[in-house]
């Protein structure tokens, strides 16, 4: 298994960057927020790595840190959840926010992630709810409390009312401190109004 991948950045392709490796160009596939992190083509880059293999197929996925990594390993365990579904799922916010939506039920979260839909996002909360803490090792993520609460319940309002998640989560981004799930839903409706 190829867990790690360190060398010079060949070139940026669609699906990830191009790594040379002992003089053997690599195609990394890697996450949006990954590939954000990655240096320019000439500069050496280091990342955690998966190697997937499949019958007609080996496909090497591509992590900036071993959090994301741990988490691309237990989406892939869901069934009905394939490499690039989980790389996907990847994308849609910081390893410890996935935790924390996971630990806290917010399937409405995951369902950002492009090709995941409502059913698939349920089974990933159900499955991997409590699974969550023990991925690297680490305790499950907890904190946020009645604000994080209220930001969540503000949010699945929003949805409820026909706007996607993200667009939900640009509305509340910038309300003030303090407000409760009422006052961050008028928030965001206005927000969204004007936009």
């Amino acid at each position: 298994m190829i867990r790690s991948v360190r060398g010079r950045v060949l070139a940026h392709e669609t699906d990830g960057p191009v790594i040379e490796v002992g003089g053997v160009g690599l195609l990394v596939r890697v996450s949006a927020t990954t590939a954000g992190s990655l240096p320019a083509p000439g500069a050496e880059a280091s990342l955690m790595t998966v190697l997937v293999v499949r019958e007609e197929s080996l496909d090497l996925y591509g992590f900036a840190t071993a959090a994301e990594r741990a988490l691309f390993e237990a989406f892939t365990t869901v069934s009905g959840v394939g490499p690039r579904l989980a790389l996907a799922i990847c994308a849609v916010a910081p390893p410890d926010e996935l935790r924390l939506a996971i630990a806290r039920g917010d399937s409405a979260r995951l369902q950002a992630a492009n090709g995941v839909g409502k059913r698939t996002a349920e089974r990933l909360v159900l499955e991997l709810r409590d699974r969550l803490g023990a991925l690297d090792g680490a305790a499950p993520a907890t904190g946020g409390g009645a604000a994080a609460d209220a930001h969540l319940a503000a949010r699945d309002g929003l949805v409820a009312l026909g706007f996607r998640v993200d667009e939900a989560d640009a509305a509340l981004a910038d309300a003030p401190a303090g407000l409760d799930a009422e006052g961050l839903v008028r928030h965001g409706l206005g927000r969204l109004r004007r936009a």
